[in-house]
């Protein structure tokens, strides 16, 4: 005899609610006391209140080896889906570890594979919070099949539209390469961590003795790697910070960010005189000058404890979303090495990638020296900074505050790789390189014969200092576009990023370029 309508409905109520126990009580108390969220409540906290739509509630994995024939678990440890966040289209997954440890096999890769299509049909972000043990040995190759039917996926999105990973718990093995590939990952201090090889393994091969949180966790990454983009201390933060990113960013490739309300008002600044020092080898935080040219408090910075030396991260100017480079003269003098060049190539490759305009802020005193510098490939690495920012064809705008010498000021979005308008400050020096060395070089033979070098050498470096330590030069061959006063910076930025609103400009043919990596 076939079941009622009732029956029915109530066998539907019983799934529904079978699969929200995920892998059950003692499970999920379990996670809980660990400090850490469940999948579901993750996913919860991170959508608009009842927007969330779940797809593929009911699904199971279809493995009948090593007793996975009797743990039948529904949803397969990921809760996939969409809704919004703000009021806006977002693809979501969430690995939930009270299941099979949250691994990944068949099922499981196929749920994600699905909303990933769907978020690429429908122009939205995707999030990816992760929770998993890594792949499900008990597979095999086919839990192997669905990493990489990921990957794939990823690298076909990259650029299309965004996306964002939250580390939540481990990640290890191949399961780091989704991660990333996507374009921002964050994870939480002291229960998250990645890594390719875990302590076991690096012991067994190296005989390093190293814990999981020295190795992968999310101090090291956010500090050390890079890998992390943002350290939260725990997963409210971590969701938080994904709408915060979500704030300055458009949906996808073809749109561009949601301008706020903005008021004008007397937008000179005049705090912006008083902040570069006197002294040209006395630092000063570049954030400062960042914090009063924007939109008050709207600096979300991005990489903040990653190669300190240069500063990126979104604002809001004029109600406007921008992605900010600036050299750091407060750390290392704000020199580029091989951390920060790539730390700002990834940057600006994402903000043109999504329509994002870009101001710089240069005080750069040249590339750093040195044998582990060249011996890890600054040449190389230098020249990933240099090529995202002369590919890049979104409306671009760079202020010298002080120091642009040798190749740096070239490739510090410079006038000549494409700039659209370059300023200067009056305290800006545009050379070939400091006073100092220049002065030893150009007029080392009238120094050694003079009676007294040191004296000869500081009078030459004076005149050298007079003819090339500022901006008219520059300024004179069209280089820079105007010198300006501090104060008058924020007014001449948001002219600038209005008139540049409808700026078109096209690559070359290409099927794409060839990035020095």
């Amino acid at each position: 005899m076939s079941k009622t309508k009732e029956e029915k409905a109530k066998l539907l109520s019983q799934k529904i609610e079978e699969a929200k126990l995920g892998g059950g009580k003692d499970r999920v108390e379990a996670q809980h006391k660990k400090g850490k969220l469940t999948a579901r409540e993750r996913v919860d906290l991170l959508l608009d209140q009842g927007s969330f739509q779940e797809l593929g509630m009911f699904v199971t994995h279809r493995s009948t080896q090593f007793g996975l024939d009797k743990q039948n678990i529904l949803g397969d440890g990921v809760i996939t889906g969409y809704g919004t966040i703000s009021g806006r289209l977002v693809y979501v997954f969430s690995q939930d570890f009270t299941v099979f440890g949250g691994s990944l096999a068949e099922a499981h890769a196929q749920k994600i594979v699905k909303i990933m299509d769907l978020a690429m049909k429908n122009g939205a972000p995707v999030i990816g919070l992760n929770d998993s043990g890594g792949a499900r040995i008990q597979e095999g190759v086919v839990s192997l099949g669905g990493y990489a039917d990921i990957f794939y996926r990823n690298t076909l999105a990259s650029g299309v539209i965004p996306q964002i990973s939250a580390i939540m718990g481990p990640c290890a093995g191949g399961a780091v390469y989704s991660p990333a590939i996507t374009d921002f990952n964050i994870m939480v201090e002291h229960s998250s961590y990645m890594f390719v090889t875990g302590p076991n393994v690096v012991k067994t091969v190296t005989h390093e003795e190293v814990s999981s949180e020295e190795l992968g966790g999310a101090s090291t990454h956010s500090s050390k790697s890079g890998v992390a983009h943002f350290s939260t201390a725990n997963e409210l933060e971590a969701i938080q910070y994904i709408k915060n990113l979500l704030s300055y960013l458009p949906q996808n490739c073809d749109e561009w960010t949601e301008e706020l309300p903005y008021q004008p008002k007397n937008e000179r600044i005049e705090a912006l005189n008083h902040i570069v020092p006197e002294s040209p080898n006395q630092p000063y935080d570049i954030k400062e000058v960042i914090d009063l040219t924007i939109d008050e408090g709207t600096f979300f910075e991005v990489h903040k404890n990653f190669a300190e030396n240069i500063v990126v991260g979104f604002a809001r100017l004029a109600g406007k979303s921008i992605g900010i480079v600036a050299n750091q003269p407060a750390f290392l003098a704000g020199v580029l090495d091989i951390k920060s060049s790539v730390k700002a190539a990834r940057f600006v490759r994402f903000c043109d990638a999504f329509n994002i305009p870009l101001l710089v802020f240069e005080d750069v005193p040249g590339f750093l020296p040195g044998t582990d510098q060249e011996w890890n490939a600054i040449i190389t690495n230098g020249a990933k900074l240099l090529y995202a920012f002369s590919e890049a064809t979104v409306p671009r705008i760079t202020v010298i505050t002080r120091k642009a010498y040798g190749g740096a000021y070239d490739v510090m979005n410079s006038k000549h790789i494409g700039a659209d308008l370059n300023f200067a400050w009056p305290t800006s020096e545009i050379a070939v390189m400091g006073a100092k060395g220049a002065a030893e070089i150009i007029f080392k033979k009238e120094i050694q014969e003079a009676e007294n070098p040191t004296e000869k050498w500081q009078e030459k470096e004076l005149e050298y200092n007079e003819l090339f330590a500022n901006p008219y030069n520059a300024a004179g061959r069209g280089y820079i576009d105007e010198v300006i006063l501090p104060e008058q910076t924020r007014e001449r930025l948001i002219r600038g990023f209005k008139m540049l609103e409808n700026k078109a400009d096209k690559l070359p043919r290409k099927k794409h370029g060839n990035i020095p990596l």
